[in-house]
C-alpha cells in the first residue's frame, strides 16, 4: 500500500513521544512491503533537535507553509491507499478537509493524545487541529486510548468505528543491554516535564532520592524550569537520543513510570515509555490507573505505588532475583502483544476490513 501521514513529529523525538511512536510504526509497515510519504511541518522547535532527519523506512516530506505544500499533498493524495491524520498536526484541520476531499481508499485519523482530544472536544467542539465535526468523515479513528473513551468517540462525536491503536516498540532496538555506567543508578525515569505530573515526581523520586543519599538515582527530559530542585543524588540528562533509550533502562535497577492527569482520568492509555522499558526487562515502578492491569499483572508484571513509601520498600526490600523476576515477565508481556510487528499487523487488519466494506479486495494475508 502507499500510506500518506501528515504527523507532528517523525524526525524529531524532542519533548514529544509523537516521533518514537510513527517511528516503530512506520519502520514496521515498511518491513511488510508498504510505501511511506511523512508530512511534518518544519518548526523551529524540531528542526534545530533532529535526531533521525532521513528515517529509512519512509520519505518525509519537510514544508514550511501549508498554501506552498498544498500541491504536493493533492498529488499524493490522489493515488494514495491509506491516508493518515496524527493528532497535533499544525495544520490539521485543513489536512483533514484534503483527506476528506481526496481519493485516498482509506481515511484514518491516528490520536496518540487522546483524552486530550476529548477533553477540548467536550469544552469547545474543536481542537486546534481537529474539529468535532470532522470525526465522522474518517472511516476509523485510531485511538493512543482504549477502554471506555472509545465509545464515546462513537456515540457522542459520531466516529464511525473507533479502535485502539497503542504505541509500541522495535524489539532490535528496545532489548536487554550490559550496563552502561553513565546510566547506572538505583531508580531512573525518563519524560518530558509536565506541570501535571512533577508532583508525582517530586513524591516517587525524589523523596526517596532524599532518603537514600547514598543511592543514584537520574531523570533524562527536556523543558524542566530551573525552579525544579532536584537532590544531590539525582543526576539529569536533558534529553536523550532514542539510540540510548535501551540502555539507559536496561542500566537501571528500576524505572518509574508517572502519568499525567488526563491520561489518568481516561485510563487504558499506556505510554510508549511504558513498553520500551519493560522490553528492556526493566522492572518499573508505576502509578495508577484504570485499565493499567490490562497491560501488565500488577506484582507480578510491574509494582505499583501510591507514594514514597512504596518506591522505598521496592528499592529496599526486594532482592536483586525478585526485581530480576519482575522485569523478565514485563519483558515477555510486551514481546507477546505490543511489538511494533503486532501493531502493524492490527493496523494492517483494520485497513482489510475497511477496504471490505467499501468493496475492495481485502488485503492478501502473510
Amino acid at each position: 500500500m502507499k500510506i500518506v501521514i501528515f504527523g507532528l513529529s517523525i524526525t524529531s523525538s524532542w519533548g514529544n513521544g509523537h516521533a518514537t511512536t510513527f517511528r516503530a510504526l512506520c519502520q514496521a509497515l515498511h518491513a511488510r512491503g508498504h510505501r511511506i510519504l511523512f508530512f511534518e511541518k518544519n518548526v523551529e522547535w524540531y528542526s534545530s533537535n533532529r535526531d533521525l532527519p532521513q528515517p529509512p523506512f519512509c520519505s518525509v516530506r519537510l514544508y514550511e507553509d501549508w498554501q506552498s505544500v498544498l500541491p504536493a499533498v493533492r498529488a499524493e493524495l490522489r493515488d494514495a491507499d491509506v491516508a493518515i491524520l496524527g493528532s497535533y498536526f499544525p495544520d490539521g484541520v485543513a489536512a483533514a478537509q484534503e483527506i476528506f476531499d481526496s481519493r485516498a481508499q482509506v481515511k484514518t485519523y491516528y490520536d496518540i493524545d487522546t483524552p486530550i482530544t476529548v477533553a477540548a472536544l467536550r469544552e469547545k467542539g474543536e481542537t486546534d487541529y481537529l474539529k468535532a465535526a470532522q470525526i465522522p468523515g474518517f472511516d476509523i479513528y485510531f485511538s493512543f486510548t482504549g477502554g471506555p473513551m472509545l465509545q464515546e468517540l462513537q456515540t457522542r462525536f459520531g466516529a464511525r468505528r473507533a479502535v485502539p491503536l497503542y504505541c509500541s516498540f522495535d524489539p532490535e532496538g528496545y532489548r536487554r543491554f550490559a550496563t552502561n555506567e553513565r546510566f547506572a543508578c538505583e531508580l531512573s525515569y525518563m519524560g518530558t516535564y509536565a506541570p501535571d505530573r512533577q508532583p508525582k515526581i517530586d513524591d516517587l523520586l525524589c523523596k526517596p532520592a532524599t532518603m537514600l543519599p547514598a543511592r543514584k538515582f537520574l531523570v533524562a527530559g527536556p523543558q524542566y524550569p530551573k525552579s525544579v530542585r532536584w537532590p544531590a543524588n539525582v543526576k539529569r540528562i536533558m534529553h536523550l537520543n532514542p539510540r540510548w533509550h535501551a540502555r539507559f533502562y536496561s542500566s537501571s535497577r528500576f524505572t518509574l513510570n508517572v502519568t499525567r492527569r488526563d491520561m489518568v482520568l481516561a485510563g487504558y492509555s499506556p505510554s510508549v515509555r511504558l513498553f520500551e522499558a519493560a522490553a528492556c526487562g526493566t522492572a518499573i515502578i508505576s502509578d495508577n490507573w484504570p485499565g493499567l492491569d490490562s497491560f501488565f499483572e500488577p506484582g507480578r508484571e510491574i509494582l505499583l505505588s501510591a507514594d514514597y513509601r512504596d518506591v522505598l520498600h521496592y528499592i529496599t526490600d526486594l532482592d536483586d532475583d525478585e526485581v530480576a523476576r519482575i522485569g523478565a515477565a514485563a519483558q515477555a508481556r510486551v514481546l507477546a502483544e505490543h511489538t511494533s510487528q503486532r501493531r502493524a499487523q492490527q493496523f494492517e487488519d483494520e485497513i482489510s476490513n475497511i477496504l471490505a466494506s467499501h468493496r475492495f479486495p481485502a488485503l492478501a494475508s502473510d
